[in-house]
């Protein structure tokens, strides 16, 4: 079972990845793939791939509230019984793994980057320690939960396959008087540069230490003729906007090319920009988790190596 995932009803790409991947462990399996959808029944339509898409409506679950969608997704695991179920390791599934772990008794494994079966268990990688180990594990019992890194599967794509079997379950009972609302949504900036639509990137991230030597990094950026983005860490610090920042809490990427510079590749960085066609990354740590993604990597140091970019692209 899957977890989909939606904003202003659109369907999420990481529900079509988890889609992809669930319909290839139910096969394995014996099985079927089921994708529960918590909200507007009409978004069933973009569940490519799906056997069974169990709806839940309720005016509660149109926008995510974390004890709404606890109440009505451990309504559905009780009735449907599932193997395993997939949620992305991003705002819904790391806020929902660990409780529904304990209120559904299963075991939960998250940052999950691969799973497989073998002799009939279900077995997962999962990233630890900043992603800086990969730990493997065996789902066992019943009932399983994994939260999955975004661009760890394909997604599955539209067909002229017979749609999904649409089954629709009662709300449980409590969605009129939670104790958590929803005040406001709010919407990214749009005044800025769209990153998403860049063919190529200039990335920064700790490693630039201050915001006094983002010049550096800009200079080069300004030569390509293309955007500056950055890791978490220098967003959080304030020294660029959030609309400039890759990642998991940030923007997803997938330009024809991706510089990264001074950025370690925690998983939290590594979901937004994995899917780059080209990925070249400098870090002076030669054991940093960024080089397990990169096409080309250097430990050299960036203050030493983008002046002669710069000269380079300037001829």
């Amino acid at each position: 079972m899957v977890l989909a995932e939606h904003t202003a009803m659109q369907v999420s790409d990481a529900t079509l990845e988890l889609i992809g991947k669930a319909r290839e462990m139910a096969a394995a399996l014996g099985g079927e793939t089921e994708v529960v959808l918590l909200g507007p029944a009409a978004l069933a339509s973009q569940l490519f791939g799906a056997d069974t898409v169990v709806c839940v409506e309720h005016p509660a679950l149109v926008q995510y509230v974390p004890e709404a969608y606890e109440r009505a997704l451990l309504e559905v695991l009780a009735q449907r019984s599932p193997r395993l179920l997939l949620m992305s390791n991003a705002t819904i599934g790391l806020d929902l793994g660990a409780a529904l772990s304990l209120r559904w008794d299963a075991p939960l494994a998250a940052y999950v980057s691969a799973l497989r079966i073998e002799d009939d268990a279900v077995v997962a990688t999962a990233q630890i320690l900043g992603g800086k180990v990969l730990a493997e594990l065996e789902l066992t019992g019943e009932h399983a939960i994994a939260t999955v890194l975004g661009g760890a599967f394909i997604a599955t794509v539209a067909s002229s396959d017979h749609g999904a079997e649409i089954m629709r379950l009662a709300p449980p009972a409590g969605l009129d008087s939670l104790r958590m609302s929803l005040v406001r949504v709010v919407e990214p900036d749009t005044s800025d540069i769209d990153i998403s639509a860049a063919e190529m990137l200039v990335s920064v991230g700790r490693g630039i230490e201050s915001q006094d030597n983002l010049d550096i990094v800009s200079e080069l950026a300004d030569d390509l003729g293309v955007p500056l983005s950055a890791s978490r860490p220098v967003v959080d610090a304030g020294w660029l906007p959030k609309t400039r920042q890759v990642g998991q809490s940030g923007v997803k990427v997938k330009p024809r090319a991706y510089l990264a510079f001074g950025i370690s590749g925690a998983p939290e960085h590594l979901e937004g920009m994995r899917n780059a066609e080209l990925i070249i990354a400098c870090n002076t740590d030669p054991e940093a988790p960024i080089f397990a993604v990169a096409h080309y990597g250097t430990a050299t140091d960036l203050f030493d190596l983008v002046p002669e970019l710069v000269d380079k692209v300037r001829g």
